[in-house]
């Protein structure tokens, strides 16, 4: 699932696009259309291109602006992402979902930042989420991003626990799903993990609509190796969204977790592996090949473990999970 950010949680909501769009917009909406599409592919540099240049057919659509910040982001490319977001913000103030992406790419900026420049978009960021809220009290995706803003980032920058807690009450009241993932991601920022344990079974248990809230508890279950929690992240993932390819990569985690049946965990790798998107809140490739690196290290396929592992770190030098594999599996 997202990558938890210090300061934000990642999300993947689709920019909307209007279902008759203005005599204006005619003329780009090939452009836009083909840029979606890339962007759905993980093909960023050509959607980047796309939608640039539906953009100079209409500089005023802010949904082309939004998918842009999005492209952008997950090249990196923190300034051009806060450009896009911003123009987004300007053609339209009175979007909740423009404010929530434009909070995202300030903390993701903030997160590579040096500390004073991180604690002015930190700030950034924190408004940016209260904006989204205060224009759209249905828009959930945003709820989650400020409580967990309030819940990990300090005072000095607009955080603290005490501001989250009427944030999840009153969210709960909108959603029980919703409030209960967000009691437990405020738990998991606070390293209470027995306390999370229990809000995430709740939220399971209450028939949450978001794949994104659903995927990222399994994210929390895989990093923590409860393989029995998982299992009722599967249950309800493949209930709610029969279709998403984190299914897959899910269950395969699970059966590694448990030794069993991994012929069928690496066929569910490798299926994964060819269609799931290298986007934020999808396992990233660098993490499948990790998996697959446990897997065959459970087989005692060393060699081919300690391929996969390279592969992983190769693409994420950075991953933890892989570094602490190739370190146990250098021991051995």
């Amino acid at each position: 699932m997202p990558n938890c950010n210090k300061w934000l949680i990642a999300s993947s909501l689709a920019a909307s696009m209007a279902l008759t769009l203005p005599a204006a917009n005619l003329k780009q909406e090939p452009q836009l259309d083909a840029g979606r599409r890339a962007y759905e592919a993980s093909d960023y540099t050509k959607a980047i291109q796309l939608l640039q240049a539906a953009a100079a057919g209409d500089p005023n659509d802010g949904n082309v602006q939004l998918l842009l910040a999005k492209s952008y982001l997950e090249l990196q490319d923190h300034d051009a992402a806060i450009k896009s977001a911003e123009r987004a913000v300007s053609i339209d103030p009175r979007s909740s979902v423009y404010h929530e992406w434009l909070g995202h790419v300030y903390g993701e900026k903030a997160n590579h930042a040096g500390w004073f420049s991180a604690i002015s978009l930190a700030k950034k960021t924190g408004k940016e989420f209260e904006l989204a809220v205060q224009l759209d009290a249905k828009n959930f995706s945003a709820w989650q991003a400020l409580i967990e803003f309030d819940c990990s980032a300090p005072g000095m920058v607009g955080g603290g626990e005490e501001k989250a807690l009427p944030q999840i009450k009153e969210l709960s009241q909108l959603d029980a799903a919703e409030g209960y993932y967000a009691a437990g991601n405020c738990r998991r920022q606070k390293k209470d993990f027995e306390a999370a344990d229990a809000e995430f079974a709740k939220a399971l248990d209450s028939h949450p609509q978001s794949p994104e809230l659903i995927f990222d508890i399994g994210d929390y279950d895989i990093r923590r190796g409860a393989a029995g929690q998982l299992a009722a992240v599967i249950s309800v993932g493949k209930q709610m969204a029969p279709e998403d390819p984190r299914n897959g990569f899910y269950e395969a985690a699970k059966l590694i977790l448990r030794k069993e049946k991994l012929e069928d965990a690496e066929r569910l790798l490798r299926e994964y592996q060819k269609t799931g998107p290298n986007r934020g809140g999808y396992p990233r490739p660098a993490t499948v090949h990790a998996w697959l690196g446990r897997l065959y290290e459970a087989e005692g396929r060393m060699d081919e473990a300690a391929k996969e592992l390279d592969a992983a770190l190769k693409i994420d030098p950075k991953n933890k999970f892989a570094q602490e594999l190739q370190k146990r599996l250098k021991k051995s």
